[in-house]
């Protein structure tokens, strides 16, 4: 683990490995919340065979490290980190990994789920699925502009189909 806050990257990550370097300094913790995101083998009623994933670099830790900016602000967390992975990926591979640290459980379940609803809708990320009727990218679900709206926040694709 590096002690940034935001890694993107086409290595897979150990989520004990990052939850213990993220809870190692601070003996204030009482809460680790993580999140794992994987790459399912269906995908709209599809067999899904890969999927890859592209973001313009610079541009995506910033926006990342914008959320977590905002988390820290919205919520009583003591720190997060965010590992989004790039490239190739194969079904069951990991792609994801949001990691919270909080005095207390409640916080830091809110503060997760926060970020990975913003990080399905605004962060500039795009994906390529590889389905038997060919590759195709994937647009941003209304559901997940939904789940971020509930945090009082319109998602910048709404309605325009954006990666997602």
């Amino acid at each position: 683990m590096t002690n940034s806050r935001v890694s993107i990257q086409t290595v897979d990550f150990d989520l004990g490995t990052e939850a213990a370097a993220l809870r190692a300094a601070d003996a204030g913790v009482g809460a680790v919340v993580a999140f794992v995101g994987t790459v399912r083998d269906r995908s709209d009623g599809a067999g899904v065979s890969q999927m890859e994933l592209e973001h313009y670099p610079g541009m995506t830790e910033g926006a990342i490290e914008a959320m977590i900016d905002q988390a820290l602000a919205r919520f009583d967390i003591r720190a997060a980190r965010v590992i989004h992975r790039v490239g190739p990926l194969q079904p069951s591979d990991q792609i994801v990994l949001v990691l919270v640290t909080s005095a207390h459980r409640g916080e830091a379940f809110q503060a997760c789920e926060f970020l990975m609803d913003y990080l399905k809708t605004q962060a500039p990320f795009w994906k390529k699925e590889t389905t038997p009727e060919g590759a195709r990218w994937v647009d941003a679900r209304v559901s997940d502009d939904a789940a971020l709206a509930r945090w009082g926040i319109v998602a910048a694709n709404a309605g325009t189909g954006g990666a997602g």
